[in-house]
């Protein structure tokens, strides 16, 4: 098979992630099909070397329109490819070939804050794309129920291939290494740890409601009367409704926004953090909470959306419209030795059963059903 497939967001938060394993692990496993990997070539070239059956094809990042669809074709013209992998949920029109589409979430068309002709229009173009696609990737079962119901997909043309974390969270920090990183971010008192973007579905105003709550409670407690949150992703400046809710909760001095960091320097927050909370109102799948497994991190997240069958049995679940919820989860998984040793070996359980290889595999499958 001659295989297409978009990787312009390949430096992506999230869906970055995915391509980037997606064409780590095809490079890896798969010398029969080709592959032609439509993005910036010194972006794709950052993250692994290319066997021969991979090339290239310069494709700038753009505003979605019409234009794109002539722009795609000209692109594909003698080409000759069989199918296209879009790698996230957008519309896609005027599409030259056969295409499949992977969807993460629906997040946008649930929380997006737009309304009227505009939203209308998009949701009719990103429904039209969605029913002409071959076949269509979900990342849970959660993230399947919700096309089926917002957009009146068959649940027979969608398939779930779940994610899996990127090896590099699987890797051990040395203490040394720790120590200098905690250091140079001047990380001193024992902290909870947030990690992801700030869009409104993250529930951050209630997480932080939450620890002024926690702050309360444990405020002459001997080892976390000094305990901060920590907050890693966007930029403070960019949200000031958090800012407002920080003021407010006077917690200026205990919430620290540090933006976005390179994975090695993630590995060792996750790694030093207490707990690692990700009280999130929707999730197509939800990765940061599998990363801090896999470093030994207790975990407490939500119990709606994909979250309960992507963290099973290995993480405190609460009601994330709850902030006395949140914190009470918190402190347990904060307070309670025999849970925190049981979170731990239930979270490294829990990650084995989410691979890379796996998924490539069911993937492949789909290729070859698609273009068949």
């Amino acid at each position: 098979m001659n295989i297409a497939i978009d990787v312009r967001r390949i430096e992506d938060f999230g869906v970055g992630t995915y391509i980037r394993n997606l064409v780590r692990t095809l490079a890896a496993s798969d010398p029969v099909n080709r592959y032609v990997l439509l993005g910036d070539p010194k972006k794709i070239a950052q993250v692994t070397a290319l066997p021969q059956n991979f090339r290239i094809l310069a494709w700038a990042e753009g505003k979605e329109s019409w234009m794109q669809g002539i722009q795609l074709d000209r692109l594909l013209q003698g080409e000759s490819i069989d199918l296209l992998h879009f790698p996230n949920l957008r519309p896609a029109l005027m599409v030259p070939c056969r295409y499949l589409m992977t969807v993460h979430d629906v997040a946008d068309f649930i929380y997006g804050g737009h309304s009227g002709w505009k939203q209308n229009l998009r949701w009719r173009a990103v429904r039209r794309t969605l029913s002409h696609a071959r076949r269509i990737m979900a990342v849970s079962r959660a993230t399947k129920r919700d096309l089926e119901n917002l957009f009146g997909i068959p649940a027979s043309r969608i398939t779930v291939v779940e994610n899996a974390i990127d090896e590099r969270f699987i890797q051990n920090t040395r203490r040394e290494e720790q120590r200098l990183v905690l250091e140079r971010y001047r990380v001193t008192d024992p902290f909870l740890l947030y990690v992801g973007s700030a869009r409104p579905q993250k529930n951050l105003p209630r997480l932080i409601e939450a620890f002024a709550v926690i702050k309360g409670e444990l405020r002459d407690h001997r080892t976390f009367g000094n305990l901060k949150l920590l907050i890693i992703g966007d930029e403070l400046s960019e949200h000031p409704e958090l800012r407002r809710s920080v003021i407010r909760t006077r917690m200026q001095d205990d919430v620290r926004f540090l933006g976005f960091v390179p994975v090695e320097i993630l590995r060792v927050f996750y790694q030093a953090a207490e707990v690692f909370v990700f009280p999130s109102l929707h999730e197509g799948f939800g990765l940061p909470p599998l990363e801090a497994m896999a470093q030994g991190t207790p975990v407490v997240t939500s119990n709606v959306s994909s979250l309960p069958e992507v963290v099973g049995d290995a993480a405190v679940l609460v009601a994330p419209e709850n902030v006395f919820e949140i914190a009470r989860g918190v402190q347990r998984a904060l307070l309670d030795e025999e849970l925190r040793s049981q979170l731990r070996l239930r979270g490294h359980q829990q990650i084995a059963r989410f691979s890379w290889d796996r998924s490539i595999r069911q993937v492949l499958e789909i290729y070859s059903e698609a273009v068949a």
